[in-house]
């Protein structure tokens, strides 16, 4: 498969001229021009003239990512850096490395109030490009695997632009486009994903190929890991992510994908200040039919589905185990199996050569599905006929791992189909140094798919890193572990405001102030500080003199007492410190 034609490409290098009337973007050595209007934000592409000549560039762009309406004023979004990652099909991948938010209106009348709320809307909308990473292609779908663009192009003879060509689940600033009201401006309309992309040139035995992986995360349900669980009701679960794997060789490509996602039913997980909070399934919904919608979607979309599921057989979890199974028994679909793994149970003290387990049990399947494989630009040789969707509670760390598995399952097949591999040789013998880079990437692909759903980097990425795990593994494990809680209790409510301004579901009404004013009780404020107190006190009462033994040990006991009573107090009212969403307020449930 090729790179779309250059009839149909973005522009990818472009003047951005800035007046007090119009924004104007000129693309370098063509002949049209964007122009947008700056008092009532109407957009129109028109050849160029000669005026331009004379004019010096505000400063140079590299896309037009959208625009969106805050308080008081539009503001166009457009990227001003990027980063070169590699080569697919031909056409260059990168990676979003700076952008500008830039107002039509730059000094509306606002009062404070409403100047100090449009400040925090823009550092959410910041905060949410500021995520590690949005990548985009001026000359490829980055939206659509392999296979999924062969059969478009196959349907659809002539395609316009690249923007009408992507899947809207993998388009995170389709809405900031949308807001463009002109027909005739495609070409500048650039579409990112975020997720992550890694293009290497590698060889075996002196064969030279490219191996990639690209990750496309989902907008729908789109949000922050306690913030977002479950599915909603047209049948989009919460951390939906593809992965696809492409090797291209002598002309040919081959395509792997997997998915992940969180388990298809109702269920919630709020943060409540304890470590790992109880999930709930949420009552009084349609359980079956959000799950049934999800399912028919992706059967349409991947064919056969191998649902693994690898969260613990016990307790909480093992609740929503059990009735995720007891929901697929009653759909009845041919075209599901459901393979449970309990990952923790399984692989307790640091056993993960037990993973082979579960993967001997998905082999037979996987040599079923295949892979898709094209040669010589347009010849399909196979078809990928099911996928293995993967998920554990968050869908990131055991997830990953299991991931990366099957992947290197899937490679080691390919790599033997096209002759790369002499017979019964694996990868590693072949080329240890191929073995470092395919680690390191699949776990750098578990870390930026972390990152963007938990705040931090994956657990358990040593083993995939390494092949085993490790002490100093276990170490930056809780590390992150620590990083998590303090996020996910306390910075992640404005992530989550952050993705859904970004994307469209809370649209700012003009110049009405979005409901950003937090009322917090008595108890935010006295129980932290009596706390902190406490704690200091108990410390400077350890350092006195020991003649005051007996008064010490009063001082100590009564300042321990105070500790235990002001953090009692916290975890108690624990919903009363949580760093809620502002812009949408979650349900929440009674622990």
């Amino acid at each position: 498969m090729k790179a779309i034609s250059n009839l149909d490409f973005c522009y990818d290098d472009m003047n951005l001229y800035i007046t007090p009337e119009r924004f104007i973007v000129e693309p370098n050595g063509k002949e049209e021009l964007l122009i947008i209007d700056r008092n009532c934000s109407e957009a129109k592409v028109q050849l160029k003239t000669s005026q331009l000549a004379h004019r010096m560039p505000t400063r140079r762009v590299c896309g037009i990512l959208g625009t969106i309406s805050l308080i008081g004023s539009n503001y166009l979004l457009v990227a001003t850096h990027r980063l070169y990652v590699g080569m697919i099909n031909g056409a260059v991948i990168w990676r979003l490395a700076g952008y500008d938010i830039i107002p039509y209106i730059p000094n509306a009348c606002l009062n404070a109030n409403q100047l100090k709320n449009n400040e925090v809307l823009l550092k959410m909308l910041r905060k949410t490009l500021d995520t590690p990473h949005f990548y985009f292609s001026y000359a490829y779908d980055l939206t659509q695997s392999q296979q999924r663009a062969h059969n478009l192009s196959a349907t659809i003879k002539q395609q316009k632009s690249l923007i009408e060509g992507t899947d809207d689940r993998f388009v995170w600033n389709k809405s900031l486009l949308n807001n463009f009201k002109c027909l005739d401006m495609n070409r500048f309309q650039l579409p990112l994903i975020l997720g992550f992309a890694s293009i290497n040139q590698v060889q075996i035995n002196s064969q030279t190929f490219f191996w990639s992986i690209i990750s496309r995360r989902s907008v729908h349900k789109a949000g922050t890991r306690f913030f977002s669980r479950g599915i909603n009701d047209d049948g989009h679960v919460a951390n939906f992510v593809e992965t696809e794997q492409i090797m291209e060789y002598n002309g040919q490509c081959v395509s792997f994908v997997q998915t992940r996602g969180s388990m298809p039913f109702y269920w919630s997980q709020l943060p409540n200040l304890r470590y790992k909070p109880r999930p709930h399934r949420i009552n009084g919904k349609e359980h079956l039919l959000a799950c049934k919608r999800h399912f028919e979607e992706q059967i349409t979309l991947y064919g056969q589905q191998v649902l693994v599921n690898l969260v613990n057989h016990n307790g909480s979890e093992g609740d929503l185990e059990s009735f995720f199974r007891n929901l697929l028994q009653l759909l009845k679909n041919s075209k599901i199996r459901y393979e449970a793994f309990d990952f923790h149970a399984e692989c307790k003290k640091m056993r993960y050569d037990r993973l082979t387990i579960l993967i001997d049990r998905l082999a037979h399947e996987q040599d079923e599905f295949s892979q898709f494989h094209i040669a010589n630009g347009n010849k399909v040789v196979s078809t990928q006929k099911g996928v293995f969707r993967t998920n554990c509670m968050d869908c990131l760390d055991r997830t990953n791992v299991v991931q990366s598995m099957l992947a290197r399952r899937s490679l080691q097949k390919s790599l033997e189909k096209l002759g790369i591999l002499h017979p019964n040789q694996k990868i590693e013998s072949a080329s240890p140094h191929f073995e470092l880079i395919f680690k390191a990437v699949w776990a750098d692909n578990a870390d930026l798919i972390s990152m963007q759903y938990s705040g931090t980097g994956a657990l358990k990425t040593d083993f995939t890193r390494t092949g085993k795990r490790t002490k100093r593994g276990l170490l930056q494990d809780g590390l992150n572990s620590l990083t998590r809680y303090y996020m996910n209790n306390f910075t992640d409510g404005f992530r989550q405001d952050g993705i859904d301004l970004f994307l469209g579901r809370y649209v700012v009404a003009d110049r009405i102030c979005a409901p950003l004013e937090v009322k917090r009780s008595w108890r935010y404020n006295a129980f932290p500080s009596i706390f902190v107190f406490a704690v200091a006190m108990l410390y400077i009462t350890a350092l006195m003199p020991p003649s005051l033994k007996t008064e010490n040990l009063l001082f100590m006991l009564f300042w321990g007492a105070l500790i235990g009573v002001s953090a009692t107090g916290m975890f108690h009212y624990g919903h009363e410190f949580i760093d809620w969403p502002r812009l949408f307020r979650p349900i929440r449930f009674q622990v």
